[in-house]
């Protein structure tokens, strides 16, 4: 724990819960502006997760728009909103999102286990209010572009693992959490092949995220969930490896992994006490002289 940390009493700060209800949001609502930064939490010093300050509540409270403001801006929406938002069918809303050139915020599974992608409305409203994108808005796609989709090109998992990503290095507190953020998007085998020390794994993984909630634990859905957060990407894995292995040194240097106390040797019990050495006894050798005389 650093020696900045401060202790915050618990009357100064307030449980997610309570503070979407005192900022007239919805759980999911404030869950994603927390997840933008939209809101700022602070660690609880008793181990009970995150917490929101009183006076970040009071700040975002103060706002003459508040709270349609701040509704605002965690609008998610899905295709069909999306595309009509920016003026375009959905089919052009789609090849957009598969090229990356707008970016999802979040997603779910529909009941027939297919992917929705949720975009940010302001950050739609903004890309088709800049004229730099206007090409991308009407007429024919560029060549290279439509070279891309035909190709099978399909960035929404990975920058959403971008973001995501970046959302839980804000909340990771030291080198060990943001090693552990990192694992969290590498296959397994990937991780044991640049933490060989089954300790320093295992300490780690303490800190590996695991994937949004989406169903049951070994489901098809959390089976497609794990996927959607894994990095499959050969440039994506090169550079979470990299940054991996960088973060690892900054973690063993601040401080190692622990590792069991080693064992002493056990004592050997106590045995009998050796018998005194027998003192030499003078009459045994005047015996002996006798019996030679008397032979």
């Amino acid at each position: 724990m650093s020696g900045n940390t401060v202790t915050r009493p618990h009357s100064a700060s307030c449980t997610p819960s309570r503070a979407a209800r005192e900022l007239d949001l919805k759980r999911s609502e404030f869950d994603l502006a927390v997840h933008l930064g939209r809101i700022r939490t602070v660690p609880d010093e008793g181990g009970g997760g995150r917490r929101v300050a009183r006076a970040e509540i009071e700040r975002l409270r103060s706002d003459p728009c508040f709270p349609e403001a701040l509704r605002a801006s965690v609008l998610a929406v899905g295709t069909s909103e999306g595309a009509a938002i920016m003026g375009v069918p959905p089919a052009r809303f789609t090849r957009l999102a598969r090229l990356g050139l707008v970016v999802p915020v979040r997603f779910y599974l529909n009941r027939y286990r297919v992917v929705v992608w949720l975009y940010l409305a302001d950050e739609l409203k903004q890309f088709a209010t800049d004229g730099t994108n206007a090409f991308l808005l009407t007429g024919r796609t560029p060549e290279v572009l439509r070279s891309q989709l035909a190709a099978g090109v399909d960035l929404r998992p990975r920058n959403w693992r971008g973001r995501h990503l970046g959302f839980l290095h804000r909340q990771a507190d030291g080198p060990w959490q943001r090693a552990g953020v990192l694992a969290g998007f590498l296959d397994p085998l990937q991780v044991a092949a640049i933490v060989k020390d089954p300790y320093e794994r295992s300490h780690l993984n303490r800190f590996r995220p695991g994937p949004p909630a989406h169903g049951t634990p070994g489901t098809p859905a959390a089976h497609l969930v794990e996927k959607i957060m894994t990095a499959d990407d050969p440039d994506e894995i090169d550079w979470l490896r990299y940054d991996l292995e960088r973060t690892l040194d900054e973690a063993r240097a601040e401080q190692p992994a622990p590792r069991p106390a080693s064992k002493r040797a056990p004592t050997p019990p106590a045995g009998p006490p050796d018998p005194p050495d027998e003192p030499d006894r003078p009459t045994r050798g005047l015996l002996s002289r006798l019996c030679r005389r008397s032979g």
